[in-house]
Parts: structure tokens; C-alpha cells; sequence
């Protein structure tokens, strides 16, 4: 995701932040508060999506949904979602949806996000540049990637998996980390384009907010401190089985879903440690 994602204007203030209600059942909810913060306590003030669990009778026209006060399961029209390709993922009885509502008339969903389809881990290719290579003026640049031998060209422009996990009550995970200990990042031929460190999901009027800063760990990693908190926000353009697509100021990236986010950020730390070795044999 890129930095450049704007801000959510209902964020602009970080202490206007209101904890309210959310999604998940009430027996999940009441199993939350014995060991932590609720679905209900870690919505976003301002989100009016209304969230539940899709039930039978749902089909391309209609979204029945069982909200999570435990009332009656409550229908929808999505015709003209459907049509606009507003149905994020495909509802299945059981899972966990977000629904906008129009609004003008609030029997009718605007927008329909399987929430359950979204969570997972969601990745895309990235590549290095030759440090200071934007700083080249631009016949430079073209002629050193002439000249370079495939060898040196497959050795340090090697891609990297990048990403985030969307995981169980708000919490995300960046794919692709990786924290410098020292300063061999700086001995190194490449740059890797910037990537967020995400602690947090949320949903706000049908939009993806993810929430990144800037950790800093104990001696002994014990402990973790979160500063310089953004929250970036974009829209959800595609969501289908294995594929997601999300945009922000015009600018879009298509995601793949990842099975192991543990086995990327592993290759990500030892191609690391690799790039840092030859750095070191200069």
C-alpha cells in the first residue's frame, strides 16, 4: 500500500476518535471481553456501515443479514449493487458481511463487503532500484541497465513480496518487513520502495483503513511501542477468491491472497541478510 493513501478526513483529529459499536455476534462479543477489547469498542467513530452475518435467503438480488444486536435477520435489495459490481467477495450463509446503505432508502445496500473474504493475507511483487538511480539523468539510467550483465542483474535486483495480513478483531501484520540493525542497509547497491508497518484494519463507509506507525522494540524485543500512528485509507475496487484490487488518488495495485504470511516474511528477512553479506564483501 502506498504512503501517498490519503487520510481519512474523520480522522484528521486523532482524539475525536470514539470508540463504537461494531461486528461479530454477541456470543462472540461476550467471549472478547474476558480477555480484551470487543468488536464493538474498536469500530471507527463516523463508520455507518452495518455489519452481521449473511443468512439464508441471500442471491444476486437480496443480502439477508443477521445483525449483531441479535435481532431478526433483516433483507436487503442489491440489485443495483450487483450491477455496479459493488459485491465485494461472495456471500456465503455464515459469514461476516459490512453493508452501506443508501441514503435515501435504508431496506436498499449500496455496497456489500464479505469481510470474512477480505481477512487473509494479500500480497504484490516489488523490485529494487540501483541506489540514487532517480538522482541519474535519465540517458544514464537507460545505459547502465544496458550494460548490466544478466548475472549482477539477477543477483541484487532480486523482488521481494510485499503485503498485509488482515487478521481476527482489527489486528493486521505487514508482509515483507524487515526492521535494520544496522547500518548495512546504507552499504547496499539497492533501494526497496517503503513499506508500512500495519497494526490495525478497520472499515469505514465501505472504505479499507489501515493503520501503520513507526515501532520501536525493547533490548531484548520483549516489547513493542507504536509512534508516529497514521491511518491511510483506500477504496476496494475488486474482491474475488484469490485476487484484490484497491485504489487511492487514482492510483490502483492488484493484491494475490498469500497462504503463509510467515513463510514471506521469512524470505524477506533472509534475502536480507543475503544483499547485507555482499554488502560487507565490497
Amino acid at each position: 500500500m502506498k504512503r501517498s493513501i490519503k487520510k481519512l478526513s474523520v480522522i484528521a483529529t486523532v482524539g475525536a476518535l470514539v470508540l463504537t459499536s461494531a461486528c461479530g455476534s454477541k456470543q462472540e462479543d461476550d467471549t472478547v471481553l474476558k480477555r480484551g477489547h470487543s468488536n464493538k469498542e474498536l469500530q471507527l467513530a463516523g463508520d455507518k456501515t452495518v455489519y452481521g452475518l449473511a443468512c439464508e435467503g441471500c442471491s444476486d438480488s437480496t443480502i439477508v443479514l443477521l445483525p449483531n444486536d441479535g435481532g431478526d435477520p433483516v433483507r436487503y435489495d442489491i440489485i443495483d449493487a450487483f450491477r455496479n459490481q459493488k459485491i465485494m467477495g461472495r456471500p456465503h450463509i455464515g459469514d461476516w458481511l459490512g453493508l452501506v446503505l443508501n441514503e435515501e432508502d435504508s431496506t436498499v445496500a449500496d455496497l456489500v463487503i464479505n469481510l470474512d473474504e477480505l481477512k487473509g493475507t494479500w500480497c504484490y511483487i516489488v523490485t529494487p532500484k540501483m541506489r540514487d538511480f532517480d538522482k541519474m539523468p535519465p540517458k544514464l539510467q537507460k545505459r547502465m541497465m544496458q550494460d548490466m550483465p544478466d548475472s549482477i542483474r539477477r543477483t541484487i535486483l532480486m523482488p521481494r513480496e510485499y503485503g498485509f495480513s488482515l487478521k481476527r478483531q482489527w489486528t493486521a501484520q505487514s508482509v515483507g518487513y524487515v526492521r535494520q540493525r544496522n547500518s548495512l542497509a546504507d552499504e547496499s547497491p539497492v533501494v526497496y520502495p517503503p513499506l508500512s508497518y500495519f497494526t490495525e484494519w478497520h472499515i469505514w463507509n465501505g472504505k479499507l483503513v489501515m493503520t501503520s506507525g513507526k515501532p520501536e522494540f525493547s533490548a531484548d524485543e520483549a516489547k513493542r511501542v507504536i509512534t508516529d500512528i497514521h491511518y491511510d485509507t483506500c477504496d476496494i475496487e475488486y474482491l474475488r477468491d484469490d485476487s484484490l484490487i484497491l485504489s487511492s488518488e487514482g492510483a490502483t495495485r492488484g493484491y494475490y491472497r498469500k497462504a503463509n504470511a510467515r513463510e514471506a516474511n521469512k524470505e524477506a528477512k533472509a534475502l536480507a541478510e543475503e544483499q547485507a553479506k555482499k554488502a560487507l564483501a565490497k
